[in-house]
């Protein structure tokens, strides 16, 4: 009996579309892989796991992450070390 595994993101970096934000980072959009729905802007894949989402101009950089079910939207920037997580 063949499992499906889950992937650890609900995402993919766009490599082709990029930025360098206000902090002098530069940052990657992301796409939803089911909706295909274009999203905000990270530095790294390790910003989100599981099933968060970054949407609109928000950015995940540094060493910040989105995890669980959490939502990051609007113009908001997480970074430094700050963590989002659980159903935020």
């Amino acid at each position: 009996m063949k499992t499906e595994t889950k992937p650890d993101r609900c995402y993919e970096i766009l490599k082709t579309e990029c930025k360098v934000n206000i902090f002098g980072v530069t940052v990657f959009r992301i796409r939803h892989l089911e909706t295909k729905d274009i999203g905000g802007w990270v530095q790294k894949e390790s910003n989100v796991s599981g099933d968060a989402w970054v949407s609109g101009n928000a950015e995940v950089f540094g060493n910040a992450w989105v995890s669980g079910n959490a939502k990051v939207f609007g113009d908001a920037k997480v970074y430094g070390d700050a963590k989002v997580y659980g159903d935020a």
